[in-house]
């Protein structure tokens, strides 16, 4: 009966929320700038037709108004973070920020080096914080979030560290 309760208390809060947000709009982002063009084409592997899909779908979104809400999954190898990466440029391009947010610090790690290395003599300033980032660079990451010098995060997401911090 107790899970019961739950769930149903669950559904009902679900239904709310997708409500709300529904009424909310979000930020429309421009279309396509070249600078986002060229950045595309730099990338070194062709795009599957899922991704190419994906890819149209979520700049879709991003170009509306509306609360975007999606979540990408795909098998290990299969390119999300190729998707990703555009998506996270799109951001950047028009002036804001954005955080690759992963459940590993290898990951965390993964992501930055591939980051940095994508989008290298461009200005784009991008950050590394996991749970063995030292307490002086954590305070200098959080001060450039917070002045926007830091575009690009790449973080592995755990217990210790909380997103509350960049949101003050």
């Amino acid at each position: 009966a107790r899970v019961k309760a739950s769930l149903k208390k669950l559904a009902f809060d679900l239904k709310r929320l997708y409500a709300e947000r529904k009424e909310r709009r979000g930020y429309c982002f421009p279309e396509n700038a070249v600078f986002m063009q060229e950045f595309e084409d730099a990338f070194e592997f062709e795009l599957t037709p899922d991704q190419a899909s994906s890819i149209q779908e979520i700049k879709e979104d991003m170009c509306s108004d509306k609360v975007m809400d999606r979540l990408l999954c795909g098998d290990v190898g299969f390119g999300k973070t190729e998707v990703a990466l555009r998506a996270v440029m799109k951001c950047v391009l028009d002036g804001k920020q954005a955080a690759i947010l992963v459940p590993t610090t290898v990951l965390a790690q993964q992501h930055y080096a591939g980051v940095q290395k994508t989008i290298a003599g461009s200005g784009i300033k991008t950050a590394l914080l996991t749970g063995s980032t030292k307490a002086k660079e954590r305070r200098e990451i959080h001060q450039g979030l917070l002045d926007g010098t830091i575009h690009i995060l790449s973080s592995r997401l755990h217990y210790q560290f909380n997103l509350a911090w960049i949101l003050e």
